[in-house]
């Protein structure tokens, strides 16, 4: 069942928990993080970061994402995560997206809230909702685990009152805060601020808070974080290293000599996924 990001919200809103989202940079991604929200009964957000542009084109996976979402037993928002510009964020609302992040967190207030005004006046002609970010966790979607030694000294925290100031300008749907996390592999223990969300929400309407960077945090941050206020709970590299390490095994099972086929190799990757995918919405929503 298709669902705009504004309504996937509300139904984590209404049941204090937090929607999974998820990356489908592959069609054994979309089909695991599927078939586990289906097993577990529970929305999720399927998502198309603009920095996997290089593994897979948003105009060949996005109508794939659409339609499955179109099937799914559940609700599910189909959303562009990380778009840098305008004209990447209508691309995937003409494909049918029904959720869009404006990511100019790296510019100055100014020119960040003006870009992100135009992406909720675009986003509502297609009756889309739009996530925008403020602060900045640093390092970039597709940073690898050699860029992750130490701590990131980028990171700059949201400010709950320019952040009430942001969601009052450009009427966003959802806001993703920087309150810790680090998109990537963490090398050492996250040092998780709760106080901004419940500052944030407190400050700007209870507006939905969105977790950026969430593979490799804690079940009890995770809660803490449900707790204090968000709603949406990014999550795509634990899962793929699932995938990988799976494939890996399942390629040093077959004994020397023998055909490798990589269908095998796929099917063990989709149903790691699906596995920790399964397990991460368990957590979300306070169910594990």
């Amino acid at each position: 069942m298709l669902v705009t990001l504004k309504e996937i919200l509300e139904i984590a809103e209404e049941k204090k928990i937090a929607v999974g989202a998820f990356n489908t940079p592959n069609f054994e991604a979309l089909q695991a993080i599927l078939w586990a929200a289906a097993a577990e009964n529970q929305p999720v957000i399927i998502q198309m970061a603009q920095s996997h542009e290089s593994l897979v084109a948003l105009t060949d996976i996005g109508p794939v994402m659409v339609e499955a979402a179109k099937k799914a037993p559940v609700p599910v928002c189909v959303h562009l995560d990380h778009g840098e510009t305008l004209e990447y964020l209508e691309t995937a609302l003409k494909i049918g997206f029904t959720g869009i992040m404006y990511d100019g967190s790296t510019l100055p207030y100014e020119e960040n809230a003006a870009n992100t005004k135009k992406a909720v006046e675009m986003a509502h002609r297609y009756g889309a909702g739009v996530e925008a970010e403020l602060g900045s966790m640093g390092r970039r979607e597709m940073g690898g685990p050699d860029s992750h030694a130490g701590e990131d000294e980028t990171k700059i925290y949201t400010d709950p009152d320019q952040a009430a100031l942001f969601v009052d300008e450009t009427k966003i749907d959802a806001l993703a805060c920087s309150f810790g996390t680090t998109h990537g592999i963490y090398l050492t223990k996250p040092r998780l601020d709760f106080d901004v969300v419940r500052n944030v929400r407190a400050k700007a309407g209870r507006i939905p808070v969105v977790m950026h960077g969430g593979s490799g945090v804690s079940r009890e941050d995770f809660h803490n974080a449900v707790d204090a206020g968000v709603r949406k709970i990014n999550y795509f590299t634990y899962m793929d290293k699932a995938a990988g390490g799976a494939a890996s095994d399942r390629l040093a099972s077959i004994p020397a000599g023998s055909p490798v086929f990589f269908t095998e190799l796929a099917i063990a990757a989709r149903s790691a996924m699906q596995e920790n995918v399964a397990q991460a919405i368990r957590v979300f929503a306070r169910i594990d």
